[in-house]
Order: structure tokens, then C-alpha cells, then sequence
């Protein structure tokens, strides 16, 4: 019996010391886990008319926010898109502008070959 009940502190101490360097490497990952696995537990829990009525007006104001900042956040990233002059036309117009000079230079790729092949076969 002596010899399972050391077997049994020496397995927590070594569970308890490699716990402890997973957190001290990496405590972020640890974090999230932790919220993962709280969400998960939280969620299996039937909730309370209670905790409903109570939670109910946060849950909206939380889903009010995040539309509210997503809002923004669109329209300052236009706003500022439009200040360097990153506008849905611009883009295109860039657009235009890159696939002609694309064009031009493999026809004149092309046109360097045909010469090229031309001035080959004339030595010869």
C-alpha cells in the first residue's frame, strides 16, 4: 500500500510540475483553453428564467456594440483608403493601367524573339 500511495504523490508531482511549465511557457494558450473549456461547461448548463431576464439586456447592448464598432471601423478603413486615394475606381483604373502595361511588355517580348529569331536565321 506504501509503495501505490508514493507512486500515486510521485504521478501528482509530476503532473503538477509539467502543468506548471506548460503555463509558464505558454500562459496565453493556457488562457484561452481556460475560456474555451469555461464557454463549453457554461453552455451545458441550462440557464435560469433569471439569469434570462437579467442577462437578456446585456446580450443586447453587447450585439448593439459590436455592430456599432464594426460600423466604424468600415468607415473609417473606407475613409482612410479614400485619403491615400485607394478608391474602389482608383483600383480598377490600376487595374486597367497594370494589365495594358502587361500587354505591352509581351508584345514587345514578343516582338524582341521574332527579331531575334529573324537575325539568327539571316547568318545562317
Amino acid at each position: 500500500m506504501t509503495a501505490t500511495k508514493e507512486q500515486t504523490k510521485s504521478k501528482t508531482r509530476t503532473a503538477a510540475r509539467q502543468a506548471s511549465d506548460a503555463i509558464e511557457s505558454n500562459p496565453l494558450g493556457v488562457l484561452v483553453g481556460g475560456l474555451a473549456v469555461g464557454a463549453l461547461v457554461g453552455a451545458a448548463l441550462p440557464r435560469s428564467r433569471r439569469e434570462k431576464e437579467l442577462l437578456a439586456p446585456v446580450g443586447k447592448r453587447i450585439g448593439a456594440t459590436a455592430v456599432a464598432a464594426l460600423a466604424a471601423a468600415k468607415e473609417t478603413g473606407r475613409v482612410e483608403l479614400g485619403n491615400i486615394g485607394l478608391t474602389k475606381g482608383a483600383a480598377k483604373d490600376q487595374a486597367k493601367g497594370l494589365l495594358a502595361n502587361v500587354a505591352k511588355a509581351a508584345g514587345a517580348a514578343g516582338k524582341a524573339a521574332i527579331d531575334a529569331g529573324r537575325e539568327k536565321a539571316k547568318r545562317k
